[in-house]
C-alpha cells in the first residue's frame, strides 16, 4: 500500500478554518503522561491507539506523551515491541490529565510441541502463512485517507575542521535540523495519492518548509521489495517476499496473549552475510497471518549506502473490522564517514482514518492434519509436510457496500502540494495539534534557533562566515572553482580554477591551434527572495601562439522558478569545437597534446549573438529554442610543442576527416540558425511548493522532438532542415539492477552550403579518461558525422552488486559491476557496435570499462575507459 501519487484540490481555506474553529467549538481536554519500563525508564516511541477514533499517536523519546480530545470516554492501548500492551479507559473533560503508564515485558509462551534435530522451526509454517496473505493484505483496501504528523530530526556529534580541504563552517555538534509537519494523506487503488501539507514547522526557520512527505514514509512490508529513496540502488528484500525463504532465516521466539489475539514473535536471520535483506523480529498475528508489529534493522551488510544503519519500528493497529493500518512508524539512523558522526530519525503517526476495504470477508487458511503422537513424555507434532495449506479466497466487497471516500478530481500529477500559509502556525498550534511531545532538547533546540534566526539572517553574522567562506584553497584552484560570497546581499562572484581536473573551463589550457591559452571566466549572479536570478558571464580568451584575442558576454535571467522559465543572450568572438557536443575537455586536450602528441581538438572562431529560451509550457512539456547568428572563420594549426622527444607522431591537421566530405574544410561565412525542441514527458508527477514546482517522474519514457535548420537569410549563406525524435528512460530491474536507455533517430533535406559544423555529431572518445558514459568510447569525434539519416542508440545496464556481492573480495571492496551497449548506423557507418564491461565504485568513485567495437560484424577496435562512477 505504498503511496506514490497525490492531490491538487482540497478546500484549503475551509479545511484550515475547520482547524482552527474546532478547539472552539468542541470542549476538549489534555491528557499526558509518561510511559515506563519496568526499571521506571521512558518508553521511547511507545504506541498509543485510541479504539474509538481509530487514532493512534507515540511517545517521545523520554517516554512522554501528550493527548488532545474532545469530552468523552476513550479506550487507550499501550504497545511497545516486546513489552506487554496494557489497556487503560479514560473519561476526558475540560481539564487536564496525567496518566502514567509502567509495561512490562512480555513473557513468551512456548508451545508445548517437541522439535526434533530433523523437523522444521515453527517459524517457517508461520511465515509461510503470512507469505501466502502478502498480496491480500497489502491490497485489503482500495482507498484510505488519514492526518499524518511527521518530525525529522538530525543531530550532529562530532564535526572536523576540515573536509577535502575545504573548512567546516557554520556546522555545531548537537540537532542540526529539526522539522515537523501535519498532512492529509489520501491513496486510493492502484498507486494513486494525494497529500496536502497542512502545517510546517522548522527549527531555525521560521518562513522555511519541511521537506518531510508522509507517502514516502510509508513503507510497507507486503511489498516484495522495499525501495528506500538514497540507501540502496537495488532494493531490500521483505521478510515477507514471495521468495523471503531463499533469503530469510526464520526462528520461532513464542507467542503473547492480546485482546484476545495470539501474536507470534519471529526472529528475522539473513540466511547470507551481505545479500540486501533486514534483520530483527517481525510480530505475526496468530490465524490471520498479518503483520502486528515490526523492529527490523538494515545494516551496511545489506549494502546501504551514506548510513552506518537504519532500523524500521511499525506498530498496526485495526482501524476497521479486519482492516489493520500502521498508526506509528519510526526511522532511526547512524552514520558517520569524512570526519562526521551523527545520526537522528523520522517519525510518522497516522490519525482520523478513514478506509474503504476491498473484502467484506477475509481469507482464511486451512491447514493439513498433523500427526499427533502421545507418549507418556510428551505430545509430538510433526507437521505435514507433503500437503500444502489451502487459501480460501476472500469475499470482495460489491459496489453497493463500498464507501465512495475520495472524490475522483482530489487525484491528480500534483501529489503533494504544501500550502502557502503552512508555516505560519503558531506554538498554541503546534502545542494542540502535536501529538508526540517535544523532548526537552527539542524544546530548547527551537527556542534557541528561532532567537538565533535574527542574528543568523543579520549582515554582520552572514558577512562573518564569508570571510571564512571566502579564503581560497588550493581546491579551489585545481578541483574547483573559487567562489566569493557576499550571502546578505545575495551576490556571489565564481573564478574559474587554474587547471580544472573534472573537465570544466580553467584559465591555463594547451592546443595545437592557439598554443597556450589563457582563457579567464568569471561568473557574477544575483539571487532574489523568490528564487529568481539573474547571471552574468564574461569570458576572455587568448591564444599566445595565434595572438588571438576573444572575448564573450553571456546574460542570463531565470524569471520564473516554478516553471523554470529562462531567457539568455550571449555574444561576441570566440573558439569553438567543431563538434557542438564538446566531447573532449580542455583539460584532457592538453594532456593528450602535451604528452601523446594527439590533438583531438578541432576549432573554428566565430563572430556570434544568440539567443536561448526555456520553460515547461506544461506540465511534463519543456521547451527550448534558440536562435544564432554567426560569421564562421576556420583557424589552422600554430604550434607544435609536446613533451615528446621523438616527435615521430606528428600532429592532425585541424581540419577534421569526415566519411561524407572528401575534403571537411570551409571558407569564412555566415549562418542563420535556429533551433526548437519540445521534450514530453507524459503522467509526470510533481510536487508543488511555495517556490517552486518539483518533478518527481512518471512511468512513461521521456519523448524529444527536435528541429533544427539554417536559413538563407539576412546574409546566411546555410540552408538545411534537420528534425530528430528521442525516446530515453530509466528503469529498474530490481534485484537486477538497473537500466538507462536513449535511442535517437533523425533525418536532413533541403541542403544547400551545409559546412561540417551543421552536420549531426555523435559524441565520441578516442583517449582513456571516458567522459560522457551515455555517448561512445571508441567511435571517432567526427568520422561518421552525418548531413544524412542516422539512427543511435545507448543502453546500459548497472547491476548494483546483483553478481560481485557473491564475490568475498569484490563484496568487500564494494565493487559493482556495470555491461554497456552503443550502436549507430549512418550512411558511411553502417552498423556500427560498442560493447562495454565495467566495474564502478573503485574506492567509491572510480569506474573502468573494457570497450570492444564491431563494424558489420567485425572487430574494430579495443581499448580501456577509466572515468567517475559513484
Amino acid at each position: 500500500m505504498k503511496p506514490n501519487i497525490r492531490n491538487k484540490s482540497m478546500r484549503p481555506a475551509f479545511l484550515l478554518f475547520l482547524l482552527y474553529l474546532l478547539p472552539v467549538i468542541a470542549a476538549a481536554g489534555t491528557l499526558r503522561g509518561r510511559i515506563i519500563d519496568e526499571n521506571n525508564q521512558g518508553l521511547p516511541f511507545a504506541s498509543i491507539y485510541i479504539k474509538e477514533t481509530a487514532s493512534g499517536t507515540a511517545s517521545n523519546d523520554q517516554g512522554h506523551f501528550q493527548l488532545q480530545l474532545p469530552a468523552g470516554t476513550y479506550t487507550l492501548e499501550f504497545k511497545y515491541v516486546g513489552y506487554r500492551a496494557r489497556i487503560e479507559t479514560v473519561t476526558i473533560g475540560d481539564d487536564t490529565q496525567e496518566l502514567n503508564v509502567q509495561l512490562l515485558p512480555e513473557v513468551l509462551n512456548l508451545k508445548e510441541v517437541v522439535v526434533k534435530a530433523a523437523d522444521e522451526d515453527p517459524a517457517y509454517a508461520i511465515m509461510r502463512n503470512a507469505i501466502r496473505l502478502r498480496k491480500y493484505h497489502r491490497d485489503e483496501v482500495n482507498a484510505w485517507s488519514a492526518r499524518v504528523y511527521m518530525k525529522g530530526v538530525a543531530r550532529m556529534d562530532k564535526v572536523p575542521g576540515k573536509v577535502l580541504g575545504v573548512r567546516v563552517v557554520d556546522v555545531d555538534t548537537g540537532i542540526v535540523y529539526l522539522s515537523e509537519s501535519v498532512s492529509e494523506l489520501h491513496f486510493k487503488k492502484p498507486n494513486k495519492v494525494s497529500e496536502r501539507v497542512i502545517s510546517s514547522k522548522v527549527s531555525g526557520k521560521k518562513q522555511g518548509f519541511s521537506f518531510n512527505q508522509a507517502s514516502e514514509m510509508n513503507i510497507s512490508f507486503y511489498d516484495n521489495l522495499l525501495r528506500v529513496e538514497g540507501l540502496s540502488e537495488r532494493g531490500f528484500v521483505s521478510p515477507l517476499a514471495n521468495n523471503a525463504l531463499f533469503f530469510y532465516r526464520f526462528e520461532y521466539q513464542g507467542t503473547f496473549e492480546e485482546n484476545g489475539r495470539t501474536i507470534n514473535k519471529i526472529k528475522v536471520i539473513p540466511r547470507r552475510k551481505n545479500d540486501p535483506v533486514f534483520q530483527g523480529s517481525i510480530y505475526i498475528v496468530d490465524g490471520s497471518w498479518r503483520i502486528h508489529s515490526t523492529d527490523l534493522t538494515l545494516t551496511k551488510n545489506a549494502g546501504i549506502d551514506f548510513v552506518d544503519f537504519i532500523r524500521v519500528r511499525q506498530v498496526y493497529a485495526p482501524v476497521q473490522e479486519h482492516v489493520w493500518m500502521p498508526v506509528s512508524q519510526r526511522f532511526t539512523f547512524e552514520a558517520s564517514g569524512l570526519g562526521f558522526k551523527g545520526g537522528g530519525y523520522a517519525t510518522g503517526v497516522y490519525s482520523n482514518y478513514r478506509v474503504q476495504p476491498a473484502y467484506s470477508r477475509p481469507p482464511t487458511v486451512v491447514e493439513p492434519e498433523p500427526e499427533v503422537v502421545e507418549d507418556a513424555v510428551a505430545v509430538e507434532v510433526k507437521p505435514a509436510r507433503r500437503q500444502r495449506a489451502r487459501v480460501v479466497k476472500p469475499q470482495e466487497v460489491t459496489p453497493e457496500e463500498q464507501l465512495a471516500i475520495h472524490d475522483e478530481k482530489l487525484f491528480s500529477r500534483e501529489v503533494l502540494v504544501v500550502e502557502k500559509e503552512a508555516n505560519q502556525r503558531d506554538s498554541a498550534y503546534w502545542a494542540e495539534i502535536r501529538p508526540v511531545p517535544l523532548t526537552q532538547e527539542e524544546q530548547l533546540d527551537y527556542e534557541r534557533k528561532d532567537s538565533l534566526e535574527v542574528i543568523r539572517e543579520s549582515k554582520v553574522y552572514k558577512d562573518s562566515v564569508d570571510r571564512i567562506r571566502n579564503k581560497p584553497s588550493i581546491g579551489n584552484l585545481f578541483m574547483r572553482s573559487y567562489t566569493y560570497s557576499n550571502t546578505y546581499a545575495r551576490r556571489f562572484y565564481r573564478f574559474d580554477p587554474l587547471v580544472s581536473l573534472r573537465g570544466g573551463a580553467s584559465i591555463l589550457q594547451y592546443n595545437t591551434v592557439e598554443g597556450v591559452v589563457a582563457n579567464v571566466g568569471m561568473e557574477f549572479r544575483q539571487n532574489f527572495e523568490d528564487r529568481r536570478f539573474y547571471e552574468i558571464e564574461p569570458t576572455i580568451r587568448y591564444g599566445f601562439s595565434n595572438e588571438k584575442l576573444n572575448a564573450r558576454l553571456r546574460l542570463s535571467y531565470t524569471y520564473d522558478p516554478i516553471k523554470r522559465s529562462n531567457v539568455s543572450l550571449e555574444g561576441g568572438r570566440f573558439v569553438d569545437q567543431i563538434n557542438s557536443t564538446n566531447p573532449i575537455s580542455p583539460f584532457v586536450n592538453t594532456v593528450y597534446t602535451l604528452l601523446m602528441e594527439r590533438n583531438y581538438l578541432k576549432l573554428y572562431q566565430r563572430d556570434y549573438a544568440r539567443v536561448n529560451y526555456r520553460s515547461e509550457i506544461l506540465n511534463g512539456v519543456t521547451l527550448l529554442a534558440s536562435l544564432d547568428y554567426s560569421h564562421r572563420m576556420p583557424l589552422e594549426n600554430t604550434a607544435t610543442h609536446t613533451f615528446r622527444e621523438s616527435g615521430s607522431v606528428g600532429f592532425t591537421s585541424n581540419v577534421p576527416e569526415n566519411a561524407e566530405l572528401a575534403d571537411a574544410s570551409f571558407d569564412p561565412h555566415q549562418a542563420l540558425t535556429a533551433a526548437f525542441t519540445v521534450a514530453f514527458r507524459p503522467g509526470m508527477n510533481y510536487i508543488s511548493r511555495p517556490d517552486r514546482k518539483i518533478n518527481i517522474g512518471s512511468r512513461w519514457p521521456t519523448f524529444s522532438l527536435g528541429y533544427r535548420g539554417g536559413i538563407k537569410s539576412l546574409g546566411g549563406d546555410v540552408r538545411y532542415a534537420t528534425l530528430a525524435l528521442r525516446i530515453s528512460d530509466d528503469f529498474s530491474l530490481g534485484l537486477l539492477g538497473s537500466s538507462e536507455y536513449s535511442f535517437t533517430g533523425g533525418t536532413f533535406w533541403g541542403k544547400e552550403n551545409m559546412r561540417l559544423m551543421d552536420y549531426r555529431h555523435f559524441n565520441g572518445n578516442r583517449t582513456i579518461f571516458a567522459g560522457v558514459y551515455t555517448g561512445f568510447q571508441l567511435l571517432d569525434y567526427y568520422r561518421y558525422s552525418t548531413s544524412s539519416r542516422y539512427l543511435e542508440g545507448h543502453y546500459e545496464h548497472h547491476f548494483n552488486g546483483f553478481l560481485f556481492n557473491k564475490i568475498p573480495l569484490f563484496r568487500k571492496l564494494k565493487w559493482q559491476e556495470v555491461v554497456s551497449l552503443h550502436y549507430l548506423n549512418t550512411r558511411e557507418s553502417a552498423n556500427y557496435l560498442e560493447l562495454g564491461l565495467g566495474i564502478e565504485h573503485i574506492f567509491k568513485v572510480l569506474r573502468v570499462d573494457f570497450f570492444t567495437s564491431f563494424q558489420e560484424r567485425e572487430k574494430v577496435h579495443s581499448g580501456l575507459r577509466v572515468g567517475l562512477g559513484f
